[in-house]
């Protein structure tokens, strides 16, 4: 890795910022300052540093710790001599000229992860990754491979013996197996991400961490597409509901605070004006009458965008306090209410649960019919959508080439104070195949919202004017 420190600075917060963090100049200075008071020679303090000058939500750590690692690597080069492993008779597998020991090393971590030494682990995860991950893909040139090492090793595969030496004879099935189990798995996991980071720091130094960098961290969560959110994903995503609507009940408050004056009172501001001559020199305004806003969600819940579905109804629970009144509508190929399932202080995914399996969703195939649905919603809620209401429609509009329903919901638009439509898939496949957004956007203002960031953007509009 070439440069100096400063060179290593501004590439890593090149990469925290094309990674998605928000850094501002200021923080960068700040960080630039802290540097000042932390011991340079101690990686662990450079790191707590950057960290508490430039983070600002704890789900932004793991990429900040990977993209640390990658510009401010623990050691550099081959390790084995500067960690002593020429002397140890413990590493004898891994110091002979021929193929290494593959049983041996099993055995050596075995007795590591029944150890519980952090360090000792990770030092034997560097030789190892050395030793199995390497593979020579051209002539003068080498690669490395996670896969390589964690398939030799297996150290899934050693849980049973693990779990029987470290209970001890203790009886099998209760508290102590439990913690034990948990235990193993969490120390096993702490080794893979070992020789992850490891492959990670190698790959580093031969390329470049620059080359590495947009690989080598995962997408934040609220860069996540919700049409492709694996389920720990969504928990990550969950997490991030409440804040989310926090955040948006401040910028709600301030908005109150800026409109609290209503219009000139005329009548009022001359009769003031009488006692300076009838200059104006100070006027009064009529009392501010704040909008109290209302929101309706109608919400597509069928499989092609279950993901999205689950985390915009989170929201709308959300946001429940934040509005006067907040109901919510779920549709398969007929609609229901669902705000009964959605109560102040229950579970959110007890709730989702419950809407699965109690909501009439399905009328006729269990197929997305938006031109039923509705028809329906128009027909069975006549009082959801009135003057003061945002209505806000979620899904991505594919009806299976069935009836519309466009003349209803320009009817339900024009009643609504707002109306939106928040659409998951890509602007560019909008049309295509039996998606009907032509029709719809024609009638509504459609948007494209696939992940957090787009839809905090988004919801942001919702606030009153």
């Amino acid at each position: 890795m070439q440069g100096g420190l400063l060179d290593r600075e501004i590439g890593f917060f090149h990469a925290l910022r094309e990674a998605g963090l928000n850094i501002s100049l200021a923080e960068v200075l700040d960080a630039t300052r802290a540097l000042g008071v932390v011991d340079l020679l101690d990686r662990e303090q450079l790191r707590a540093g950057y960290a508490a000058t430039v983070l600002k939500r704890p789900a932004h750590r793991r990429t900040f710790d990977t993209l640390f690692d990658l510009w401010f690597p623990p050691v550099t080069g081959e390790p084995h001599a500067r960690e002593g492993g020429d002397t140890d008779p413990d590493h004898d597998e891994l110091d002979g000229d021929g193929p290494p020991d593959v049983q041996a090393l099993r055995e050596r971590l075995k007795g590591l992860l029944l150890d519980g030494d952090e360090e000792e682990l990770r030092r034997f995860a560097r030789r190892t990754v050395s030793e199995l991950g390497r593979a020579d893909t051209q002539p003068g040139r080498q690669a490395w491979f996670s896969y390589r090492v964690l398939r030799g090793l297996s150290p899934e595969t050693l849980m049973a013996s693990l779990l029987e030496a470290l209970l001890a004879g203790q009886q099998r099935g209760g508290m102590a197996e439990k913690v034990a189990r948990q235990t193993i798995s969490e120390r096993i996991r702490q080794f893979q991400e070992m020789v992850e980071s490891e492959v990670r720091r190698r790959l580093a130094e031969d390329r470049g961490p620059e080359a590495l960098a947009k690989n080598a961290v995962q997408p934040l969560a609220e860069q996540v597409d919700f049409l492709r959110a694996s389920r720990s994903d969504m928990a990550e995503l969950r997490r991030q509901v409440f804040p989310l609507a926090r955040r948006l009940a401040t910028r709600l408050t301030a908005k109150r605070r800026l409109g609290r004056s209503g219009r000139l009172d005329f009548r009022r501001t001359v009769r003031a004006s009488l006692a300076t001559g009838g200059v104006p020199l100070v006027t009064h305004h009529r009392p501010h009458r704040p909008h109290k806003p209302e929101l309706t969600v109608l919400c597509d819940v069928s499989g092609s965008v279950a993901g999205f579905a689950h985390f915009t109804l989170m929201l709308s629970y959300a946001l429940r306090e934040q509005f006067t009144k907040v109901r919510a509508f779920a549709f398969i190929d007929t609609v229901d209410e669902v705000s009964r399932f959605f109560t102040p202080g229950g579970d959110v995914a007890d709730a989702l649960a419950r809407m699965s399996a109690e909501a009439k969703l399905v009328w006729f195939d269990g197929h997305s019919d938006y031109g039923h649905s509705i028809e329906t919603f128009a027909a069975d809620y006549p009082d959801a959508v009135g003057p003061r209401t945002s209505l806000l429609i979620l899904g991505d509009a594919r009806n299976n080439y069935r009836a519309t329903g466009v003349p209803t919901l320009r009817s339900l638009v024009q009643k609504s104070r707002h109306a939106y439509w928040l659409n998951p898939e890509p602007a560019a496949y909008w049309g295509s195949g039996d998606s009907a957004t032509a029709q719809y956007a024609d009638v509504i203002e459609m948007v494209e919202c696939r992940n957090a960031v787009q839809l905090e953007e988004f919801v942001q509009r919702l606030l009153p004017t």
